[in-house]
């Protein structure tokens, strides 16, 4: 679009709809890690991931 010459507002509107279908994305795949992964290393004795997903929720709330 920048390459065409787009209109900046229009630019700025496919930007957002990006940024808000990677959101969505994390969205789904911190949940299904949760459901999967942190719980089994729970389970599994490894505390250790609850600080990891902290660590990582921290990273992306930025």
């Amino acid at each position: 679009m920048i390459e065409k010459d787009a209109y900046c507002t229009d630019i700025l509107i496919q930007s957002a709809a990006v940024n808000a279908a990677v959101n969505a994305f994390n969205k789904d795949l911190i949940a299904n890690h949760i459901r999967s992964c942190v719980v089994r290393d729970i389970q599994e004795g490894h505390d250790e991931v609850i600080d990891e997903l902290v660590a990582t929720l921290q990273k992306l709330m930025k």
